[in-house]
């Protein structure tokens, strides 16, 4: 094969490829977490879903869902898991019986603090080798994928 001639991967390879190393960096960013004492029950998802409370202040359960593209009876079962850590509480909706709305305990923002210290030193760890102009052509490409 000549210099100039590049091996182009198929998109397969590409989403296999990709697939996996998000799995490895969701297992590094959970033992990170653990590093941190984070409690166990303090998942990715859960981290996640907790993080976008956090920046609503009170969302109803039915726009967290829609915000985050998941289905309600998913909303419904983090909800329940976090509530029983006494890391979530939900307040009936004045204007709508039938919603619920959710916001954080006042226990819940310093275990999100500790969570993204874990995930911002792993984050650190994992992109150590990657060039600052690498890491924006990488940021570029996953949000063109993303959309």
């Amino acid at each position: 094969m000549a210099a100039s001639e590049t091996t182009i991967p198929s998109a397969g390879h590409l989403l296999e490829t990709l697939l996996r190393t998000t799995h490895r960096l969701h297992l590094r960013f959970e033992a990170q977490l653990s590093a941190f004492e984070v409690p166990e029950y303090l998942s990715g998802p859960r981290l996640r879903f907790l993080v976008s409370v956090a920046e609503a202040g009170q969302i109803r359960m039915s726009d967290i869902a829609a915000k985050l593209g998941i289905k309600p009876r998913t909303v419904t079962q983090f909800v329940d898991a976090l509530e029983q850590e006494r890391l979530i509480v939900r307040l009936p909706d004045p204007e709508d019986r039938r919603a619920t709305f959710i916001q954080l305990s006042e226990i819940a923002p310093p275990l999100i603090q500790q969570a993204r210290l874990a995930m911002s030193e792993s984050a650190d760890m994992v992109l150590a080798s990657i060039s600052p102009e690498d890491r924006g052509e990488l940021l570029r490409l996953l949000h063109q994928l993303s959309e």
